[in-house]
């Protein structure tokens, strides 16, 4: 078998069409690290807009779960 018959190495799924931005917070492979500056930043405006308490010790995935949902809450949601 010569290099050109061999498949090439590919990471991930074929390209589904789907937004790659768009992945289910749950599958993120750093998912349980803490939560990034910039989210805690956005978190906490999104939380004091909506009239809500949320923990400060979230993970990067509960953060971006918490996000959504205050974005949908306070119509800064972009969908």
């Amino acid at each position: 078998m010569t290099d050109a018959d061999e498949t090439p190495d590919t990471l991930g799924a074929a390209d589904s069409g789907a937004d790659p931005a768009a992945k289910d917070p749950s599958t993120w492979v750093t998912g349980d690290e803490p939560m990034t500056a910039p989210q805690r930043s956005y978190l906490d405006t999104l939380a004091r807009e909506a009239g809500e308490e949320i923990p400060a010790d979230l993970s990067k995935a509960e953060a971006s779960e918490q996000i959504e949902r205050l974005q949908d809450k306070t119509g800064r949601s972009s969908g």
